[in-house]
């Protein structure tokens, strides 16, 4: 396992430098293996040296690029899989483990409005965007930018949270939401609120 000050999400890809020692090699037992493990967002504390409050909540990664450094260090590429959840942390011998088990929703009938819903929140992503480009921040989505789902719902909504401009723990609260209707949902009314927000500041200028 790997807690984080960050929210990978399935479908989604990361990039993850890791330099203290005990996560090294995390990093090589599981490139000697299949390269999968755990990602959890560190809800208090740091990243570092441990003594943290984990989220029972994550994302298994598997890691698709890998290159070490002549100092030990790692820079890599981890691609989002599914979500888990914790059942039970054990001792972080030489570095977290934890027994989990797969959260992934159950196969349902797509909402009849859930593909509105991801135009909806996609146009939301959209403005948030190119207003923090505006001033400065995250770049604005390419007008040719177009989802890959190929009318899959789920993996659209996924795509578009890993897109949105969001805290660590707006993401988190995505990552738990109860399928992919209610996810779009509440993606757009985050986005609704940060555009909101940029413009009283646009205004205040």
């Amino acid at each position: 396992m790997f807690p984080l000050s960050a929210v990978l999400f399935p479908h989604a890809s990361m990039p993850l430098h890791v330099f203290e020692p005990r996560y090294r090699e995390l990093m090589r037992d599981c490139l000697a293996g299949d390269g999968r493990f755990g990602i959890v967002l560190i809800e208090r504390g740091s990243e570092v040296g441990g003594d943290d409050e984990r989220s029972l909540l994550g994302t298994r990664g598997v890691i698709t690029r890998a290159a070490e450094l002549p100092d030990g260090r790692w820079v890599l590429e981890i691609e989002g899989e599914a979500r888990i959840a914790v059942d039970e942390w054990l001792p972080d011998d030489p570095y977290p483990v934890a027994l989990v088990r797969d959260a992934s929703p159950a196969a349902v009938r797509e909402d009849a409005d859930a593909a509105p819903l991801v135009i909806a929140a996609g146009q939301r992503v959209r403005r948030a965007r190119a207003l923090l480009a505006e001033q400065g921040g995250a770049p604005a989505l390419a007008p040719e930018l177009a989802l890959d789902g190929g009318g899959d719902v789920e993996l659209a909504s996924w795509q578009l949270c890993a897109m949105a401009p969001l805290s660590a723990y707006d993401a988190q609260r995505l990552l738990a939401a109860d399928g992919a209707p209610e996810r779009l949902r509440h993606l757009a009314e985050l986005m609704e609120q940060l555009e909101l927000d940029l413009h009283r500041m646009l205004r205040a200028e």
